[in-house]
C-alpha cells in the first residue's frame, strides 16, 4: 500500500499560453466583500460541502496564489435551519480559514426567511446570504418552491425583503439566483432581478434556461444580457448581474462575459471533478497565464486530499462513499481503465482508496492530460412539463405562501 501525496506543488504545472493581451484584472463587489476574481462557485447539493469548497480553495489557491472567488455552500432549507434539524446544520460547516462564509437559502415563506436570516446574523453563521429561486425537480416546483415561485411577484418581494430586513445594520449581503422562467410562456427573469434590487439584494444571478428546460440543451446566454441591461434600465446600475449555465472551460466564462455584459459569473456542472477549474477561470478573466490541467498522476493525488477531506468531515465510511460519486468526474478524459475505475468507484476505506491510486500514480500513463474533457458534464435529462401547485398561474399578485414548500430540506 502507498500513501500518495496530497497535493503537487504548483511549480510542477506546466504553463499554458498567457491570455494577457484579452484582458484586463475583473473583480466582484459582493456588498462589502471585495472579490479580485468575478467566479461564484453555484451551490450543489451533495458536493458543494465544505470538503469540496476547501479543495477548490486549495487548488486555487496554489495554481494561482490566492484565493480569488467565492464559494457558496450547500443550498438549506431556512425552516429546517431554524428548526436545528441535525442534517442541516452539519451542511453549514465551514472551515476556518474559509472568507467569505457564503451560506444559501431555499425559502418560500416570509416568516421563516426572517427567523432563518437572522439567526445567521445573531448566531454569525455566515458572511453572505444567497437566496435560491432556481430549482426546477418536480418535489419542488410541485409545492411552488424553487424556479416556480417569482412568478408570484409579491411573494416573492416579501420573502427578499425579510432576508434583507433580517440583515440590516449588518455586513451581511443577501444575493438572489433564479431562472429565466418557468417555461418558454411564463418568462419571470427581468421582474425578478428588478424587484430583488427594489427590496435591497446586492447582486442577481441568472441560471439562463426556464425551469422546463432543467439542465438539457444550452442555456440562453441572451437572457442575461436582457437582464443585464434591463437593471440598468430600472434604475440598478450598481447590482451586479451573474451570469450562469454552460460553463465548462475558461474560455466559456470569457465569452459569457463578453457577449452580455455580465458582471460575474457562476459555475456549477462545470467543476464536477475539476475543482481546479476555479483557477483556470479566476486567470482567463483576470488576464494572467491559464493554469495546464493535470496530469493523471496529479488528479489521483487531488482524489486524495478530497477523500481525507470527507473523512474529516463525515467520517471515513460515509466519505468514501461520498467520494464515489465524484470517480467519474474526475476520471473523464483520463486513461485510468476500467478496471481501476470500477475499484474506485467501490472504496470503503482511505487505505482501499491508497492501494487503487497507486496504480495512477505510478503507472504508464501517469503523465497523461485529459482528452476532451472541457464538455458538458453532470445531470443534463430531458426537458418536462413544470409540475405546480394547482392554480398557480391564475395570479401572479398572489402572495399566498404555497402549503408545505417549507419543509423541504434538500435541492439542486
Amino acid at each position: 500500500m502507498r500513501t500518495l501525496p496530497c497535493i503537487v506543488d504548483a511549480r510542477r504545472f506546466r504553463p499554458a499560453p498567457s491570455r494577457c493581451d484579452n484582458a484586463t484584472v475583473t473583480d466582484l463587489r459582493i456588498g462589502p466583500h471585495q472579490l479580485a476574481s468575478p467566479v461564484v462557485l453555484a451551490p450543489m447539493a451533495g458536493v458543494t460541502n465544505v470538503a469540496f469548497r476547501t479543495l477548490c480553495r486549495e487548488q486555487e489557491r496554489e495554481r494561482m496564489g490566492t484565493v480569488a472567488g467565492l464559494y457558496v455552500c450547500e443550498m438549506v432549507t431556512a425552516r429546517a435551519l431554524v428548526e436545528r434539524n441535525e442534517k442541516t446544520m452539519h451542511m453549514t460547516t465551514f472551515a476556518d480559514d474559509e472568507d467569505p462564509r457564503s451560506l444559501q437559502l431555499y425559502t418560500t415563506d416570509p416568516e421563516w426567511t426572517y427567523e432563518a436570516a437572522k439567526m445567521i446574523v445573531d448566531e454569525n453563521l455566515a458572511d453572505h446570504i444567497d437566496m435560491n429561486f432556481g430549482c426546477p425537480v418536480p418535489k419542488v416546483t410541485r409545492r411552488g418552491g424553487g424556479s416556480a415561485l417569482p412568478y408570484k411577484r409579491r411573494l416573492f418581494g416579501n420573502i427578499v425583503a425579510a432576508a434583507v430586513r433580517a440583515t440590516e445594520g449588518t455586513d451581511i449581503p443577501v444575493t438572489v439566483k433564479f431562472r429565466v422562467g418557468i417555461d418558454d410562456d411564463h418568462h419571470t427573469h427581468l421582474d425578478a432581478g428588478r424587484i430583488a434590487a427594489d427590496q435591497g439584494a446586492v447582486a442577481v444571478a441568472l441560471h439562463a434556461r426556464t425551469a422546463s428546460q432543467r439542465y438539457s440543451g444550452q442555456a440562453d446566454w441572451s437572457q442575461i444580457a436582457r437582464l443585464k441591461e434591463h437593471m440598468v434600465d430600472s434604475g440598478h446600475a450598481g447590482v451586479p448581474v451573474l451570469g450562469n449555465g454552460d460553463i465548462f472551460a475558461a474560455g466559456d466564462a470569457r465569452r459569457m462575459m463578453d457577449e452580455t455584459g455580465c458582471d460575474g459569473v457562476v459555475v456549477g456542472r462545470g467543476c464536477l471533478g475539476r475543482p481546479w477549474l476555479f483557477a483556470e477561470l479566476s486567470a482567463e478573466l483576470r488576464g494572467l497565464p491559464v493554469p495546464a490541467p493535470p496530469t493523471l498522476a496529479e488528479v489521483a493525488a487531488i482524489i486524495r486530499r478530497h477523500a481525507g477531506l470527507l473523512v474529516e468531515h463525515e467520517g471515513e465510511r460515509k466519505g468514501c462513499r461520498d467520494l464515489r460519486k465524484h470517480v467519474g468526474w474526475y476520471l473523464r478524459g483520463y486513461p485510468a481503465g476500467s478496471e481501476v475505475r470500477s475499484s474506485l468507484a467501490r472504496v470503503a476505506t482511505l487505505a482501499e482508496l491508497d492501494d487503487v491510486l497507486a496504480a495512477l500514480y505510478d503507472g504508464p500513463h501517469a503523465g497523461a492530460l485529459p482528452d476532451d474533457a472541457d464538455g458538458a458534464r453532470g445531470r443534463q435529462g430531458s426537458p418536462g412539463k413544470v409540475v405546480l401547485p394547482e392554480g398557480w398561474l391564475d395570479d401572479p399578485e398572489d402572495e399566498t405562501v404555497p402549503e408545505g414548500a417549507d419543509l423541504m430540506h434538500s435541492g439542486g
